[in-house]
């Protein structure tokens, strides 16, 4: 092995370390959007049928909320196998453009997930 190249250098020539720098920057920043869109999403089923849920706003359903937040958070990691691998990849320069995209995606799939649970699991049993 010739001096200065590692076992893990990739294609696109940047140190794993930068690498995980660089998503943990644009997926920790992007985690703030993602809660705000999902707390924003809660608020608004709340608003828009506030005299059904009043009976709903308890202890125990501040707790479970709590937890699903949680469970969301751990959700979004899920980018991040994907965004490490795709950034050490061939195509590390086309990901940095378009990684927004899963952002995005990702969101959309949170959104749909927090309405259906309202919906389906929370909703019909308030009241």
């Amino acid at each position: 092995m010739a001096a200065g190249t590692t076992l893990h250098s990739s294609g696109s020539g940047d140190p794993p370390r930068g690498v995980l720098r660089e998503s943990l920057r644009f997926w920790e920043r992007g985690r703030i959007g993602y809660n705000a869109v999902l707390t924003g999403v809660v608020a608004a089923w709340v608003a828009a049928t506030w005299p059904h849920f009043r009976p709903a706003l308890t202890l125990r359903s501040a707790l479970l909320m709590a937890v699903l937040a949680a469970l969301a958070n751990l959700c979004y990691c899920a980018a991040y196998p994907v965004d490490l691998v795709l950034a050490r990849s061939a195509f590390s320069g086309a990901w940095r453009r378009w990684r927004w995209a899963l952002w995005w995606a990702g969101m959309a799939l949170a959104v749909l997930l927090a309405c259906y649970w309202i919906a389906d699991e929370i909703y019909p049993g308030v009241g």
